[in-house]
Protein backbone atom coordinates (compact mmCIF):
# COMPACT_ATOMS: atom_id res chain seq x y z
CA UNK A 1 0.00 0.00 0.00
CA UNK A 2 1.62 3.31 -0.81
CA UNK A 3 1.64 5.74 1.69
CA UNK A 4 0.83 9.83 0.64
CA UNK A 5 3.69 12.14 1.74
CA UNK A 6 4.10 15.50 3.59
CA UNK A 7 6.79 17.71 3.55
CA UNK A 8 8.06 19.39 6.36
CA UNK A 9 11.69 21.38 5.14
CA UNK A 10 13.80 21.46 1.92
CA UNK A 11 17.08 20.24 1.28
CA UNK A 12 19.48 19.61 -1.70
CA UNK A 13 20.58 15.93 -2.17
CA UNK A 14 24.10 15.13 -2.16
CA UNK A 15 25.06 14.20 -5.88
CA UNK A 16 28.57 12.95 -5.21
CA UNK A 17 27.19 9.89 -2.28
CA UNK A 18 24.52 7.39 -2.72
CA UNK A 19 23.08 5.81 -5.61
CA UNK A 20 19.17 5.21 -6.15
CA UNK A 21 17.73 2.21 -5.69
CA UNK A 22 17.19 1.39 -9.48
CA UNK A 23 20.74 2.62 -10.42
CA UNK A 24 22.45 0.29 -8.51
CA UNK A 25 24.81 -2.33 -10.21
CA UNK A 26 24.64 -5.59 -9.73
CA UNK A 27 27.53 -5.68 -6.93
CA UNK A 28 25.63 -3.30 -4.94
CA UNK A 29 22.10 -5.14 -5.10
CA UNK A 30 23.85 -8.57 -3.74
CA UNK A 31 24.97 -5.84 -0.67
CA UNK A 32 21.68 -4.57 -0.32
CA UNK A 33 18.88 -6.86 -2.36
CA UNK A 34 15.49 -8.68 -2.29
CA UNK A 35 15.38 -12.18 -3.73
CA UNK A 36 11.84 -13.74 -4.35
CA UNK A 37 12.58 -17.65 -5.04
CA UNK A 38 9.99 -20.18 -5.70
CA UNK A 39 11.28 -23.15 -3.40
CA UNK A 40 10.99 -26.22 -4.50
CA UNK A 41 9.31 -29.13 -2.31
CA UNK A 42 12.12 -31.24 -1.03
CA UNK A 43 14.93 -28.70 0.36
CA UNK A 44 13.99 -26.86 3.94
CA UNK A 45 14.24 -23.00 3.72
CA UNK A 46 17.77 -23.60 5.05
CA UNK A 47 19.41 -25.27 2.52
CA UNK A 48 17.57 -23.07 0.15
CA UNK A 49 19.18 -20.18 1.40
CA UNK A 50 22.93 -21.68 1.79
CA UNK A 51 22.44 -22.75 -1.84
CA UNK A 52 21.72 -19.51 -2.56
CA UNK A 53 24.41 -17.89 -0.77
CA UNK A 54 26.87 -20.05 -2.43
CA UNK A 55 25.60 -19.57 -6.01
CA UNK A 56 26.11 -16.02 -5.24
CA UNK A 57 29.37 -15.93 -3.59
CA UNK A 58 28.43 -14.29 -1.01
CA UNK A 59 28.75 -14.21 2.95
CA UNK A 60 25.10 -13.38 4.23
CA UNK A 61 21.54 -14.21 3.65
CA UNK A 62 18.55 -14.75 4.83
CA UNK A 63 14.63 -15.80 4.48
CA UNK A 64 11.22 -14.52 5.76
CA UNK A 65 9.18 -16.66 7.07
CA UNK A 66 10.09 -20.94 7.10
CA UNK A 67 8.58 -23.76 4.80
CA UNK A 68 8.81 -26.80 5.43
CA UNK A 69 10.53 -29.37 3.32
CA UNK A 70 7.66 -30.63 1.40
CA UNK A 71 5.95 -26.91 1.16
CA UNK A 72 6.57 -24.64 -2.17
CA UNK A 73 6.22 -21.17 -2.98
CA UNK A 74 7.04 -17.69 -2.46
CA UNK A 75 10.31 -17.49 0.17
CA UNK A 76 11.75 -13.72 0.30
CA UNK A 77 15.65 -13.95 0.59
CA UNK A 78 17.39 -10.67 2.04
CA UNK A 79 20.76 -10.82 0.63
CA UNK A 80 23.61 -8.91 2.65
CA UNK A 81 22.50 -5.53 4.21
CA UNK A 82 18.83 -6.42 2.92
CA UNK A 83 18.47 -9.30 5.39
CA UNK A 84 17.76 -6.35 8.32
CA UNK A 85 14.59 -5.43 6.95
CA UNK A 86 13.46 -8.98 6.49
CA UNK A 87 11.46 -8.33 9.82
CA UNK A 88 9.03 -6.25 8.27
CA UNK A 89 7.47 -8.62 6.29
CA UNK A 90 6.15 -10.69 8.87
CA UNK A 91 3.98 -7.92 9.86
CA UNK A 92 2.02 -8.83 6.81
CA UNK A 93 -0.38 -11.38 6.22
CA UNK A 94 0.35 -14.21 3.90
CA UNK A 95 -1.54 -16.47 1.68
CA UNK A 96 -1.87 -19.85 0.79
CA UNK A 97 -3.31 -22.33 -1.23
CA UNK A 98 -3.67 -26.24 0.11
CA UNK A 99 -4.74 -29.50 -1.11
CA UNK A 100 -6.55 -31.79 1.97
CA UNK A 101 -8.14 -34.89 2.16
CA UNK A 102 -11.27 -35.76 4.34
CA UNK A 103 -10.96 -39.13 5.76
CA UNK A 104 -14.61 -39.33 5.21
CA UNK A 105 -17.40 -37.46 2.82
CA UNK A 106 -19.33 -35.16 5.01
CA UNK A 107 -22.56 -34.01 4.14
CA UNK A 108 -22.41 -31.51 1.17
CA UNK A 109 -21.77 -28.35 2.35
CA UNK A 110 -20.60 -28.94 5.76
CA UNK A 111 -17.23 -28.19 4.82
CA UNK A 112 -17.84 -24.77 4.01
CA UNK A 113 -19.82 -24.37 7.10
CA UNK A 114 -16.75 -25.40 8.95
CA UNK A 115 -14.44 -22.97 6.83
CA UNK A 116 -16.48 -20.01 8.26
CA UNK A 117 -16.07 -21.29 11.36
CA UNK A 118 -12.90 -21.07 11.60
CA UNK A 119 -12.26 -17.88 9.56
CA UNK A 120 -11.49 -14.91 12.48
CA UNK A 121 -9.38 -15.50 15.24
CA UNK A 122 -8.71 -18.63 16.24
CA UNK A 123 -6.81 -20.33 18.93
CA UNK A 124 -3.77 -22.77 17.85
CA UNK A 125 -1.31 -24.84 19.61
CA UNK A 126 1.69 -25.71 16.78
CA UNK A 127 2.02 -29.09 15.96
CA UNK A 128 4.89 -31.46 18.05
CA UNK A 129 6.90 -31.26 15.31
CA UNK A 130 7.22 -27.24 15.46
CA UNK A 131 10.29 -25.48 16.76
CA UNK A 132 8.54 -23.37 18.43
CA UNK A 133 6.95 -23.22 22.30
CA UNK A 134 4.07 -25.17 21.95
CA UNK A 135 1.94 -23.16 23.87
CA UNK A 136 -1.55 -22.59 22.49
CA UNK A 137 -1.79 -19.02 20.85
CA UNK A 138 -4.63 -16.76 19.01
CA UNK A 139 -3.62 -16.76 15.29
CA UNK A 140 -6.08 -14.58 12.77
CA UNK A 141 -7.61 -16.59 9.71
CA UNK A 142 -8.29 -13.39 7.24
CA UNK A 143 -10.14 -15.53 4.43
CA UNK A 144 -11.00 -19.53 4.20
CA UNK A 145 -12.14 -20.55 0.59
CA UNK A 146 -13.05 -23.77 -0.69
CA UNK A 147 -12.63 -23.69 -4.51
CA UNK A 148 -13.15 -26.97 -5.55
CA UNK A 149 -13.89 -30.53 -4.12
CA UNK A 150 -13.68 -33.23 -5.55
CA UNK A 151 -14.81 -36.56 -3.61
CA UNK A 152 -12.95 -36.59 -0.25
CA UNK A 153 -10.14 -34.38 -1.55
CA UNK A 154 -10.51 -29.98 -1.62
CA UNK A 155 -8.41 -27.21 -2.48
CA UNK A 156 -8.61 -23.88 -0.73
CA UNK A 157 -7.41 -20.43 0.03
CA UNK A 158 -6.23 -19.64 3.07
CA UNK A 159 -5.13 -15.74 3.58
CA UNK A 160 -3.79 -16.15 7.39
CA UNK A 161 -1.07 -14.25 10.28
CA UNK A 162 2.23 -14.75 9.97
CA UNK A 163 3.01 -17.80 11.82
CA UNK A 164 -0.14 -19.53 11.43
CA UNK A 165 0.14 -23.59 10.94
CA UNK A 166 -1.46 -23.89 8.02
CA UNK A 167 -1.08 -28.25 8.14
CA UNK A 168 -2.59 -27.99 11.78
CA UNK A 169 -5.69 -25.67 10.88
CA UNK A 170 -6.41 -28.38 8.50
CA UNK A 171 -5.85 -30.83 10.70
CA UNK A 172 -8.30 -28.88 13.43
CA UNK A 173 -10.98 -28.85 10.65
CA UNK A 174 -11.48 -32.17 10.33
CA UNK A 175 -11.76 -32.56 13.99
CA UNK A 176 -14.97 -30.35 14.27
CA UNK A 177 -16.08 -32.11 10.76
CA UNK A 178 -15.99 -35.55 13.08
CA UNK A 179 -13.79 -38.26 10.56
CA UNK A 180 -10.87 -35.76 10.35
CA UNK A 181 -8.76 -34.27 7.85
CA UNK A 182 -5.14 -34.37 6.41
CA UNK A 183 -3.14 -31.37 4.66
CA UNK A 184 -1.70 -32.64 1.24
CA UNK A 185 -0.26 -30.01 -0.86
CA UNK A 186 0.71 -26.89 0.16
CA UNK A 187 2.21 -23.96 -1.75
CA UNK A 188 2.71 -20.33 -0.22
CA UNK A 189 1.45 -17.83 -2.95
CA UNK A 190 1.88 -14.50 -0.80
CA UNK A 191 4.01 -12.84 1.64
CA UNK A 192 2.74 -9.15 3.00
CA UNK A 193 2.75 -7.39 -0.57
CA UNK A 194 4.85 -10.10 -2.68
CA UNK A 195 2.95 -12.10 -5.21
CA UNK A 196 4.31 -15.29 -7.45
CA UNK A 197 4.71 -12.55 -10.10
CA UNK A 198 8.26 -12.16 -10.77
CA UNK A 199 9.34 -15.53 -8.61
CA UNK A 200 12.60 -17.06 -9.03
CA UNK A 201 13.87 -21.02 -9.51
CA UNK A 202 17.21 -21.64 -8.26
CA UNK A 203 17.62 -23.02 -11.75
CA UNK A 204 16.90 -19.46 -13.27
CA UNK A 205 19.23 -17.52 -10.73
CA UNK A 206 22.32 -19.91 -11.62
CA UNK A 207 21.68 -19.49 -15.30
CA UNK A 208 21.15 -15.70 -14.41
CA UNK A 209 24.79 -15.67 -12.11
CA UNK A 210 26.77 -17.42 -14.85
CA UNK A 211 25.79 -14.59 -17.41
CA UNK A 212 26.59 -12.19 -15.34
CA UNK A 213 30.12 -13.82 -14.84
CA UNK A 214 30.39 -13.99 -18.19
CA UNK A 215 29.62 -10.42 -18.82
CA UNK A 216 26.20 -10.03 -19.06
CA UNK A 217 24.55 -8.98 -15.78
CA UNK A 218 21.20 -7.50 -16.93
CA UNK A 219 19.16 -11.22 -16.79
CA UNK A 220 20.70 -11.26 -12.68
CA UNK A 221 20.02 -7.35 -11.99
CA UNK A 222 16.07 -7.50 -12.42
CA UNK A 223 16.01 -10.55 -10.43
CA UNK A 224 17.57 -8.62 -7.50
CA UNK A 225 14.87 -6.93 -6.49
CA UNK A 226 15.99 -3.33 -3.99
CA UNK A 227 15.36 -3.68 -0.11
CA UNK A 228 13.38 -1.18 -0.10
CA UNK A 229 10.74 -2.96 -1.96
CA UNK A 230 10.63 -4.72 1.40
CA UNK A 231 9.26 -1.95 3.00
CA UNK A 232 6.99 0.01 0.77
CA UNK A 233 3.86 -1.15 2.65
CA UNK A 234 4.93 0.47 6.17
CA UNK A 235 5.30 3.77 7.07
CA UNK A 236 8.12 6.48 5.17
CA UNK A 237 9.98 9.33 6.21
CA UNK A 238 12.59 11.03 4.40
CA UNK A 239 15.66 12.87 6.09
CA UNK A 240 18.44 14.86 5.11
CA UNK A 241 22.09 13.97 4.16
CA UNK A 242 23.66 15.51 6.77
CA UNK A 243 22.04 13.30 9.19
CA UNK A 244 22.36 9.76 7.42
CA UNK A 245 25.60 8.71 8.92
CA UNK A 246 24.86 9.98 12.41
CA UNK A 247 21.99 7.35 11.93
CA UNK A 248 24.20 4.47 10.93
CA UNK A 249 26.27 5.16 13.56
CA UNK A 250 23.08 4.74 15.90
CA UNK A 251 21.79 7.88 16.47
CA UNK A 252 18.07 8.81 17.30
CA UNK A 253 16.88 10.83 14.56
CA UNK A 254 15.69 14.51 15.65
CA UNK A 255 12.81 16.92 13.69
CA UNK A 256 15.63 18.69 12.32
CA UNK A 257 16.77 16.14 10.86
CA UNK A 258 13.46 15.42 8.64
CA UNK A 259 12.38 16.56 5.33
CA UNK A 260 9.24 14.34 4.67
CA UNK A 261 6.94 12.16 6.55
CA UNK A 262 3.89 9.87 5.74
CA UNK A 263 0.80 11.24 5.99
CA UNK A 264 -1.34 10.07 8.97
CA UNK A 265 1.69 8.70 11.01
CA UNK A 266 0.58 7.43 14.17
CA UNK A 267 3.20 7.41 17.40
CA UNK A 268 4.93 3.96 18.11
CA UNK A 269 4.16 2.85 14.49
CA UNK A 270 7.11 1.25 12.29
CA UNK A 271 8.51 3.46 9.62
CA UNK A 272 11.13 3.16 7.35
CA UNK A 273 14.06 5.64 7.15
CA UNK A 274 15.25 7.05 3.76
CA UNK A 275 17.87 9.09 2.06
CA UNK A 276 16.61 11.93 -0.37
CA UNK A 277 17.55 9.89 -3.28
CA UNK A 278 15.37 6.84 -1.70
CA UNK A 279 17.65 4.55 -0.22
CA UNK A 280 16.68 2.91 2.76
CA UNK A 281 19.12 3.79 6.42
CA UNK A 282 16.45 2.29 9.08
CA UNK A 283 13.67 1.09 10.74
CA UNK A 284 12.61 3.29 13.21
CA UNK A 285 9.67 3.70 15.77
CA UNK A 286 7.49 7.24 15.83
CA UNK A 287 7.62 8.71 19.15
CA UNK A 288 5.79 11.77 18.06
CA UNK A 289 2.28 11.52 15.51
CA UNK A 290 2.78 13.71 11.92
CA UNK A 291 1.30 16.48 13.47
CA UNK A 292 3.29 16.70 16.03
CA UNK A 293 6.57 16.63 14.25
CA UNK A 294 5.04 19.24 11.73
CA UNK A 295 4.46 21.49 14.39
CA UNK A 296 7.70 20.59 16.59
CA UNK A 297 11.37 22.73 16.37
CA UNK A 298 13.28 20.25 17.80
CA UNK A 299 13.31 16.88 19.92
CA UNK A 300 13.45 12.65 18.77
CA UNK A 301 10.96 12.08 16.75
CA UNK A 302 11.87 8.58 16.07
CA UNK A 303 13.95 5.61 17.58
CA UNK A 304 16.23 3.46 15.74
CA UNK A 305 15.06 -0.16 15.69
CA UNK A 306 17.22 -1.72 13.04
CA UNK A 307 19.86 0.24 11.45
CA UNK A 308 20.27 -0.52 7.59
CA UNK A 309 22.72 1.07 5.15
CA UNK A 310 25.97 0.83 6.15
CA UNK A 311 28.45 3.45 7.85
CA UNK A 312 30.00 5.32 5.71
CA UNK A 313 27.75 5.40 2.97
CA UNK A 314 27.24 9.25 3.34
CA UNK A 315 30.19 11.60 4.55
CA UNK A 316 30.54 12.02 8.62
CA UNK A 317 28.82 15.45 9.25
CA UNK A 318 28.62 14.94 13.15
CA UNK A 319 30.99 15.23 15.74
CA UNK A 320 31.12 13.27 19.39
CA UNK A 321 31.33 15.53 22.15
CA UNK A 322 33.73 14.98 24.24
CA UNK A 323 33.96 14.72 27.78
CA UNK A 324 36.87 16.87 29.64
CA UNK A 325 38.11 14.27 32.62
CA UNK A 326 40.41 16.67 34.34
Amino acid sequence: MTRRTVEVDQDITDPAHGTPPAGRSVEQRLEYGLLLLDKPPGPTSHEVVAWTRRMLGIDRAGHSGTLDPQVSGVLPIGLGGATKALGVLLLGSKEYHAVGRLHASPPRGRLAEVAAMFTGPIYQRPPQRSAVYRGTRVRTIHALDIHERRERLFLARIECESGTYVRKLIYDMGEVLGPGATMVELRRTRVAHFGEDGLVTLHELANAHALWKDGDGSRLASMILPVEEALSGIARVVVRDSAVDALCHGAQLAVPGILEISEGLKKGELAGVYTQKGEAVALAEAKMDEEGIRDAVRGQAFETRRIIMAPGTYPKKWRTKRRDDT
